[in-house]
């Protein structure tokens, strides 16, 4: 028969095991029911799976922040630890006109993602797309001078970084400013400023909190040609000691595109210019895209057919197994290159949030992320985290 202080050496062993004897001393037995209650009231989520490898992140609308999704926050802090706003930080919603700032939804967000401890990134600061026009324009309707857009970008971003100090640790700072061919977009920020206007935002960030990251985003910029025409401009930043941290891959990916190989190459290639490599808006289509839209670029819309939304009643499992396998292949590059990915953020809470459903073609169905349109871990879950357990 064994003794007090082997039955509770066993019982510490199977801590989290509610079955308890009643030989054991009462103290033990209080004691091991304190740890048994610990032990199942931890629920873990997605982000546990990768924890100290790298964060795991989602974007966040109205009905999330705002908690107007009764389900919404409580999965979200299940399952993420870091957050992205995906418009309530836009130029347009926090800044709609000249001398109005509207921080509302965004300080709800960034209250409730300190309240759960989480990485809170900024998204974003400079872009051509959700910018309202009287940014260009002067009172009148004319094009503003380079002095006078630069002061305007310099105030917006001062007061919106400022606004943030201490709070938002990351910010997209200049989003979507390289073609595909690797030359700069022709955008009114190119047009009225010049090649400088990329180099000038940041500097503008750095001033408004030095300690905050700062980060260059794109889509399609795993590809070569854009690629390299981002790493072209991430080289005149550091030539010129400017302060960027980081490159944001944004990761709208298809079930075939882009090739594997593609996007372990070019996260090598960012980390080797000394910077964190973050994907950060993460999905994949399962639907058919025209090929005249593809990319991210959110001024395009294609004409609806039914041929283009095949699975209006649910993904096929063939699709689904699919779906799963390209996951795992896509976190197996991720989990390879551990040291320089620093956060996956996906563009959606789960498939009924995500943007794909509406672009490039509105009213289709899509299911590009890992939880259902309840809430409900899909195969791609469980193959995503199968490849995080294969790394411990």
């Amino acid at each position: 028969m064994s003794s007090p202080s082997d039955a509770k050496h066993t019982l510490i062993n199977n801590r989290c095991d509610k079955k308890m004897t009643k030989t054991v001393l009462p103290a033990t037995i209080i004691f091991l029911m304190l740890l048994a209650s610990s032990c199942s009231n931890k629920e873990t989520g997605l982000k546990d799976a990768f924890e100290g490898d790298f964060l795991i992140g989602t974007s966040l609308d109205a009905r999330q922040i705002l908690g107007t999704d009764k389900e919404a926050q409580s999965f979200i802090v299940k399952n993420f630890n870091s957050i992205t706003a995906e418009n309530a930080m836009k130029w347009e919603n926090i800044h709609p006109y000249p001398g109005k700032y509207d921080f509302a939804l965004a300080d709800s967000m960034v209250s409730f993602g300190q309240k759960n401890g989480m990485f809170i990134a900024g998204h974003t600061l400079v872009w051509h797309s959700q910018t309202p026009d009287w940014v260009f324009q002067d009172s009148v309707g004319a094009p503003l001078t380079r002095d006078a857009l630069i002061e305007r970008m310099k105030d917006h971003i001062s007061t919106v970084v400022g606004h943030f100090k201490g709070k938002v640790k990351g910010w997209d700072v200049v989003n979507e400013a390289v073609d595909e061919d690797g030359s700069l977009r022709k955008t009114k920020w190119l047009e009225i400023i010049g090649e400088d206007y990329i180099q000038l935002a940041f500097e503008f960030a750095f001033t408004a909190d030095p300690g905050a990251e700062f980060y260059y985003n794109d889509y399609n910029n795993e590809f070569t040609d854009k690629r390299e025409g981002v790493i072209a401009v991430i080289n005149k930043l550091q030539q010129k000691g400017v302060k960027i941290d980081g490159v944001g891959i944004q990761g709208h990916w298809h079930l075939d595109s882009p090739d594997l190989n593609v996007i372990d190459e070019s996260i090598s290639k960012y980390a080797s210019l000394g910077l964190k490599v973050m994907i950060t808006e993460m999905e994949v289509n399962v639907l058919p895209t025209p090929p005249e839209v593809y990319g991210a670029d959110v001024s395009q819309q294609a004409k609806y057919l039914e041929s283009l939304n095949p699975y209006p009643g649910g993904l096929p499992d063939s699709v689904s197994n699919l779906l799963a396998q390209r996951y795992a292949d896509l976190f197996s590059i991720l989990l390879k290159h551990k040291d320089a990915v620093t956060r996956v953020t996906f563009w959606g809470v789960n498939d009924g949030y995500s943007w794909k459903n509406d672009w490039p073609i509105k009213g289709r169905t899509n299911y590009p992320l890992l939880f259902d349109r309840n809430y409900k871990p899909k195969p791609a879950y469980y193959a995503v985290i199968k490849e995080a357990e294969k790394q411990r």
